[in-house]
């Protein structure tokens, strides 16, 4: 007896998966820019700064930062670092091999002597999302600053608002790929084996099978949308359930994936997972690299060389 297709895996995780997917456990939330205020005195607890493997994130200070006042704890845990030359920025990046959940203390001393005379942060590993700007302020902020401030956090409110409500409505109805309203006619699908994508030696899982897929709709019920599937071969002693995954394409852009698993991978078993977004192949520049991770815990997987069949055109 043959084995199950990719497509008839595909079309039980998307059937059954989508109506029966557990909810994902939570996943640490790290901004793009994070920002912390010590004009009334050193925080009691270092603030936590998310920080991925090989990905710059930069310091920035309104008070300079004394020559040879920078400290890290463990040492050697940093591929690169680098204080500005007017002392006001810091730049690091994380070793190759920098895991999620690992914790580097960067303690700076300030040059003008003034309280706070220190401030202190803890790089914590992130599999694929760490922050890329902090910026840290000794000095009440003016006007302008706080007001931009104030609409950055009131226009995030509202995209979070409309991103749950989105995402409740998919849990309701799941539209293009993630969903199977496409297997009754509303669009268009296009797949691909995906024969040659790239493992990173330290990946948890081992790649068995993978396609891509695209689909165009033939309406406006639904968006056009991505998607991969990928059988995975789980070779460690625990269970691993996907938490997240983002792709990430040639110029660096990433893009937050939704994610379906039907079941968590067996140890020593294997399992499929589904992760796709809304979108046409044309607006990544790929190949693109695709991350997925746990809730908790070092075992991601990155997988390169990740392509799309070119969006089909509907017939007639």
């Amino acid at each position: 007896m043959l084995p199950p297709s990719p497509g008839a895996v595909l079309l039980a995780a998307l059937l059954a998966g989508a109506a029966q997917a557990a909810e994902p456990p939570p996943v640490p939330r790290c901004a793009a820019t994070a920002r912390f205020d010590l004009s009334a005195g050193s925080p009691e607890v270092a603030p936590e700064v998310c920080a991925s493997a090989d990905e710059p994130t930069a310091f920035v200070f309104d008070s300079r930062v004394a020559v040879g006042a920078v400290e890290f704890q463990p040492v050697g845990r940093l591929a690169h670092w680098a204080l500005g030359e007017d002392g006001l920025s810091l730049y690091v990046i994380p070793r190759g091999d920098y895991l999620p959940g690992e914790r580097v203390k960067v303690t700076v001393r300030f040059a003008d002597g003034a309280a706070p005379a220190s401030a202190s942060f803890w790089l914590v590993g992130h599999a694929a999302k760490g922050t890329r700007k902090v910026e840290v302020f000794r000095q009440p902020r003016p006007p302008d600053v706080l007001k931009r401030e104030r609409d950055e956090a009131q226009a995030e409110a509202r995209q979070c608002q409309e991103d749950k409500a989105r995402l409740l409505a998919e849990r309701e109805e799941p539209g293009g790929l993630m969903g199977a309203a496409w297997l009754e006619g509303a669009g268009v699908v296009a797949f691909k084996q995906l024969f040659f994508l790239t493992e990173q030696p330290a990946n948890a899982l081992r790649l068995d099978k993978a396609r891509s897929y695209s689909y165009t709709p033939t309406g406006e019920t639904h968006p056009a949308s991505l998607a991969v599937w990928l059988r995975l071969l789980n070779p460690g002693a625990e269970p691993w359930t996907m938490a997240g995954a983002v792709l990430e394409d040639s110029t660096g852009e990433e893009v937050a994936l939704t994610v379906r698993q039907e079941a968590p991978i067996a140890a020593s078993g294997a399992g499929a997972v589904l992760v796709g977004t809304e979108g046409a192949p044309e607006q990544l520049d790929c190949p693109c690299t695709l991350k997925l991770w746990e809730a908790a815990g070092p075992r991601t997987v990155t997988l390169g060389n990740v392509t799309f069949p070119d969006a089909p055109k509907a017939a007639p």
